[in-house]
């Protein structure tokens, strides 16, 4: 908030500057052909500290416009972002609804998808758990998918790796294990993953090896950097349709973006 309103500030201190110089000038000139001359005779005349003077003077006694400029700031970063995620999500489809490390919560045929980036530490994802259990319940044709992105610390990578090698080996329990680990009591590490993964019938001995695949420290990079181009840096996220929502914004909210994603398909406007 604040490098954006310093950044605001800068634009209008160079737009009033050049206000300045004007009124220095010619002050009440309705013509801007004739204020021209004299705008550029005042300008000659203020040095740098008149100018700061006159700027600071006029924003004190109008500091509405930094509002104004703020706002059109944080809107025109906004549609920025937007777009760019667009383009992110549109060259990197596979990567994002079809990874084979991802766990699928819902109709795994589904037409909609919504994915959601969590971690097994992150309180807001586990109060968002029964969001996507509503929502997975009450609309049949909902693909959920679980990308797996762990940034909470040493202890949410470890049981990252647990639970991609668990939906490896037992695929079928996956969503119970996912329920488990994030719903349970206490801090998420190696050792209570698989004292979950155990308690679902995993074989320790193949649960630990299969652990040992190089490729789920690749799908977790590649997981890092999709979320860089797309600039999530918190938990939970999603990515509905071709639009990024950040938050736990609560299961109405996300009702509303899966609903505007699947009208979007009906009629190919996406």
């Amino acid at each position: 908030m604040k490098k954006s309103l310093l950044l605001g500030t800068a634009g209008i201190a160079v737009a009033f500057a050049m206000l300045a110089f004007g009124l220095a000038g010619n002050p009440g000139t309705a013509h801007a052909q004739d204020a021209a001359q004299p705008a550029a005779t005042g300008a000659g005349n203020l040095d740098k500290k008149q100018v700061e003077t006159i700027v600071r003077e006029y924003l004190l006694d109008n500091p509405e416009l930094l509002l104004e400029m703020q706002g059109a700031l944080e809107a025109k970063q906004k549609e920025e972002q937007r777009v760019a995620s667009l383009e992110v999500i549109k060259q990197s489809k596979d990567e994002l609804f079809n990874s084979p490390f991802d766990g699928i919560v819902g109709n795994p045929d589904g037409k909609t998808t919504i994915v959601e980036f969590y971690d097994y530490n992150c309180g807001y994802c586990k109060r968002a758990q029964a969001d996507m259990h509503a929502l997975t319940k009450a609309n049949p044709d909902l693909r959920f998918v679980l990308k797996e992105f762990p940034i909470l610390g040493p202890d949410s990578q470890k049981a990252h790796v647990v639970s991609m090698a668990f939906r490896k080996l037992m695929p079928e329990k996956y969503g119970e294990f996912h329920d488990k680990l994030l719903g349970g009591e206490g801090r998420a590490g190696e050792e209570h993953a698989i004292k979950v993964a155990l308690e679902l019938g995993a074989d320790e001995a193949k649960l630990r090896e299969a652990m040992k695949d190089p490729a789920i420290s690749e799908a977790l990079n590649r997981t890092y950097e999709l979320a860089n181009k797309l600039q999530i840096s918190g938990t939970p996220s999603y990515v509905v349709g071709n639009e990024v929502v950040f938050g736990a914004l609560g299961q109405e909210v996300l009702a509303e973006k899966i609903a505007a994603a699947a009208a979007c398909q009906a009629d190919s406007t996406c």
